[in-house]
């Protein structure tokens, strides 16, 4: 068989087996993208057939928005919050399940437990936990003979935001517990010999050997927390269609704003402007974050050099 014809059947082979994800990639990402964009050039309300193009002008409202700066002051404040301690609670208990623990295997599966519960059903069930009336931790506040305290309005709404953003932590304790399995026991051998102590071990072999895991959460974490919705709409004291305009202001983080101008304020234009300039933002910042990352990030191959060879 001539080498051009099984060059061309490879080439068909391989445009058959990746054809469901370009398609994929094409129906659910290209073209939502490019829809919204240009849909935040009108001024559609999601209802009327008729529009009216009216350029950047939404990209500008939105720029000069106080609400939408003060959303983004939120949903920023709570990554401030989530990333770091999300990251650094997986990585300490990794460590800790990574080595002698009695009932080891079942204190793995109790910290992995929270991660697979559905985030509607783990928003709903704190929720049920803070409640003011019937709640655990008021329930637990009584036996002290301290005063209820309504934790869904005002300020305190954003600590039980917090609370089940943290819930799902035993993910990242799988993947540090992976990561942890392929650091060289040789290398913690050495600096064991050479008369490093247990916290220098962990600091100059396997924090270095987790570093690309450490980023990988970091970036993924910060991502997720960026697009926070779900669980800030949940704890609403109001259900139903209301409750996207009842949502305390402590947790009316990004988000939630962009789905209230959709469908509360019929403002379709303005929202997907605001989705874009949002997508913008977080591929700016990820850029950041691989920026910052050469020299703390440490690679057992080194990216340039792969790339180098034939």
């Amino acid at each position: 068989m001539a080498a051009s014809t099984i060059d061309r059947r490879r080439a068909r082979d391989f445009y058959i087996f990746v054809m469901p994800w370009l398609l994929g990639t094409v129906l659910l990402t290209i073209f939502p993208l490019a829809y919204a964009f240009g849909i935040s050039l009108t001024n559609w309300d999601g209802i009327s057939p008729g529009f009216s193009w009216v350029g950047l002008e939404n990209y500008s409202n939105v720029l000069t928005d106080p609400d939408t700066w003060a959303s983004l002051t939120r949903t920023g404040l709570l990554a401030l919050v989530i990333v770091p301690v999300t990251v650094a609670a997986s990585l300490g208990l990794a460590v800790l399940l990574n080595g002698k623990v009695v009932f080891r295997a079942g204190w793995r599966t109790l910290i992995y437990l929270p991660a697979i519960v559905p985030p509607v059903a783990a928003a709903l069930t704190w929720k049920l936990i803070f409640d003011r009336d019937v709640g655990a931790i008021n329930g637990i506040r009584s036996l002290f003979g301290l005063d209820a305290v309504n934790w869904l309005t005002g300020n305190q709404v954003f600590l039980v935001l917090v609370a089940v953003m943290l819930w799902g932590v035993g993910g990242g304790v799988i993947i540090n517990l992976a990561a942890l399995q392929d650091v060289s026991v040789e290398q913690h051998e050495a600096a064991e010999l050479d008369g490093a102590s247990p916290w220098q071990r962990f600091l100059a072999v396997t924090l270095p050997a987790l570093s690309p895991i450490l980023l990988f959460q970091v970036i993924t974490t910060t991502i997720g927390v960026l697009q926070t919705f779900v669980p800030a709409l949940l704890l609403s004291p109001a259900t139903g269609p209301a409750a996207i305009t009842a949502v305390p202001e402590a947790n009316r983080v990004f988000m939630i704003d962009v789905y209230a101008q959709y469908f509360a304020f019929s403002r379709y234009g303005y929202a997907s402007a605001m989705l874009w300039l949002f997508f913008v933002a977080i591929l700016l910042l990820t850029g950041a974050f691989f920026k910052i990352s050469g020299r703390t990030v440490f690679y057992a191959v080194d990216p340039r050099d792969a790339e180098a060879k034939p």
